[in-house]
Parts: structure tokens; C-alpha cells; sequence
């Protein structure tokens, strides 16, 4: 693993099973944007109500917090299967206008029978095709965003030309199970593409991360795991023609900071693993402040993805204890340096690629 020269990024889930008002997340999110993080992630899924986790339209949601809150990135949940790729990339580009240039989304799919079922589009499908189509959907979704060149919006009152029509594209995207022509029906966003995020927590999801992801989360219990697995992604990166250095990995980690600090014989010592979900942290924000700064200082994350056992909690802990030492020993920022989230991540705004070719053309 090699020593890290980038900062340190810190992001949190504000998910709340029942939780049906916007001033829970607001709140939530408001905690997060004091403590600097880069963003926060709300879960969702088309699983009904009964399998503990059904809950309101995270996209909507979120685009509720957007003007409660200023600088905080707000990365929700898409789930690409049974969803029409164009109407993901017009959400995900609504967000980002919504919230002035702080969206992103998290790629998901929807693998179950039940699930399939209630929504009745499709059969289900194994897993590996559908992450294949979620990797078409960044993809198509990149096209469309790029579909309206920056200055195609004239205004021209005089002439009653809104848009330069030299400056929107087709992009005649035909991917396995769907074809999209475009233009979008909205503007290009402020970020020019949102950023996308990938839960790179088992094998069926590292290409699509690889290809597509911004921001990846991965499940380790050692640093030394989390570097492997970190540098794996960033190779496959590589092999798909990505700057390795573009895919901010973070490590995904639930804590519960209940029991605060304890002597030797309290139970916090190595994270528990546990199946299916990121590993535990149990004990004080002090500890967990080092086992943060000792992960990133060894090189082994770009940063952490928190999700709080108890969410107001734990994430007030984290934000008022863990956020505050890391702030206090010169480890994490105390302002945000920019207005947009991918200015939280150190990374540019990327060009349109129908301008670039039109610009690089002979």
C-alpha cells in the first residue's frame, strides 16, 4: 500500500427505517454539512414494505433536503433494474440542479424474485447481468448529461431561438436489453456529469465500479484488506483506460458509538465482521478517530463511509467527537473549499465529449 497524498473523505448514511418526515433528514443532513463531510448516502430499494426496508423515494427525498441545506453532497439510491434509463439520468440531472451542483447516485439493482414481482416489468434476472446493464446506465446516463452542449441554452428573445440546436446530440445508445436516443429533456448539470457511486462489497460489482464509479465503498475488518482491496479496483481502473487516481475509495464501516470511551476490558478492539452488511465499530469517537487516521495514514483508504447504528446518535457523536479531533490534530478540513461535490472529491468537472470532438475535429 502507498502512503496517501490526498485528504481525507469522510461521508454518512442518514437512513431511518420508518422514518417518514422531511425534518428527520434534514436534520440529519444539516449534522453531516457541519461536520464538512463530503456527503451523505440515503439507501433505498423496491422491496416492499415487509422486508424491513421499504421507505420513501430516496431521489425525492433528497431533492427535499437540497434547499435546506448549503455545501453537503447528497448521493442517493438508484436502482437501475426496472427503471428506464433515461428517466434515471433526468432524476439524477434534476438533483444536481435542484441542489446547485451536489448530486450524486449510488448504483443499485434489484436481483429478487419478490421484487421483480411487485413491480411486474420484468422476471428477475442473476445478478452479473444486471450490474452488466447498471454499468450501461452510467454509461447512457454520461451520453445524455453530455447530449446538451454547456452554451446550447440561447435565450434569444429577439429571434425566439431557447436553444441552439447545433448544440444538442443524439446519442443513439443501444445497450443490451433497451436503446435510447436522446437529447435529454434537461440541461446539462452543473457538474456536467453528477457523481456516481458503486457499493463495491462483493466481485459481481467491481467492473461496473471499475468502469463507471467516482466513489466506491468497500467491507474490510484490517487495513492491510482494505489496501488490497483498494488498489485491485484501481487496477482494474486502469485497465479501462481510467486514471486509477480518479476512484476515491472509501471504506464502508457501521458504528455505534453508545458505549463511549472504556477502559481495556470494554468490547471495542478489532471491527466485527459481519455478513452482508459493512463491519461494526463499537466504542468512543476518540478510538474510532484513530482507527480512521491510522487507515488513511498507512495508505490503505481514501476515506470512510459511516453508517450510524442509531442515526441521530451516533452520527452527533461522530460529527461533535470523531469530525472534531481529526479537525483538531490537522487531519480533515474544517471549510469546504468549493460548492459542488465533486469540489469536495478533488475532482474536475469533466468536458463535454460532443464539444471535444467537435473541437478536436480536423
Amino acid at each position: 500500500m502507498a502512503v496517501p497524498t490526498g485528504p481525507l473523505h469522510l461521508a454518512a448514511a442518514i437512513d431511518g427505517a420508518g422514518q417518514y418526515a422531511a425534518p428527520y433528514y434534514i436534520e440529519l443532513a444539516r449534522l453531516a454539512e457541519r461536520g464538512t463531510l463530503d456527503f451523505v448516502t440515503l439507501d433505498d430499494t423496491f422491496g416492499p414494505p415487509g422486508d424491513g426496508r421499504g421507505r420513501l423515494d430516496a431521489l425525492a427525498v433528497l431533492a427535499r433536503v437540497a434547499p435546506a441545506t448549503e455545501r453537503i453532497g447528497l448521493v442517493p439510491t438508484v436502482t437501475t433494474t426496472h427503471t428506464e434509463p433515461f428517466h434515471v439520468s433526468s432524476a439524477v440531472a434534476t438533483l444536481d440542479w435542484v441542489s446547485r451542483g451536489r448530486a450524486g447516485w449510488t448504483v443499485e439493482v434489484s436481483a429478487t424474485v419478490a421484487e421483480a414481482r411487485l413491480v411486474g416489468r420484468r422476471p428477475a434476472a442473476p445478478a452479473p447481468e444486471l450490474w452488466a446493464e447498471a454499468g450501461e446506465v452510467a454509461d447512457v446516463s454520461a451520453r445524455l448529461w453530455d447530449s446538451w452542449e454547456d452554451d446550447a441554452e440561447i435565450r434569444d428573445t429577439a429571434t425566439g431561438r431557447f436553444i441552439d440546436r447545433d448544440k444538442l446530440h443524439y446519442v443513439d445508445y443501444e445497450g443490451t436489453g433497451f436503446r435510447v436516443r436522446g437529447p435529454a429533456i434537461v440541461p446539462r448539470p452543473p457538474q456536467g456529469h453528477p457523481v456516481v457511486a458503486v457499493a463495491a462489497t462483493d466481485p459481481v460489482t467491481w467492473d461496473t465500479a471499475a468502469r463507471h464509479a467516482d466513489v466506491a465503498w468497500i467491507r474490510a475488518t484490517r487495513p492491510e484488506e482494505a489496501g488490497r482491496a483498494r488498489d485491485a479496483l484501481r487496477r482494474r481502473a486502469a485497465a479501462y483506460g481510467r486514471d486509477p487516481g480518479a476512484l476515491t475509495v472509501l471504506a464502508a464501516l457501521a458504528v455505534d458509538l453508545g458505549d463511549g470511551e472504556g477502559g481495556p476490558e470494554s468490547p471495542r478492539g478489532p471491527l466485527t465482521a459481519r455478513d452482508g452488511a459493512p463491519p461494526l465499530y463499537r466504542g468512543g469517537p476518540a478510538d474510532l478517530a484513530d482507527l480512521i487516521a491510522g487507515w488513511h495514514d498507512a495508505g490503505a483508504v481514501d476515506g470512510f463511509h459511516i453508517a450510524p447504528v442509531v442515526p441521530r446518535r451516533d452520527l452527533e457523536r461522530f460529527v461533535n467527537g470523531t469530525v472534531a479531533l481529526l479537525q483538531h490534530r490537522g487531519l480533515f478540513r474544517t471549510f469546504y473549499p468549493g460548492t459542488t461535490l465533486r469540489e469536495h472529491l478533488g475532482r474536475p468537472r469533466p468536458a463535454n465529449r460532443y464539444a471535444l470532438a467537435r473541437e478536436t475535429a480536423p
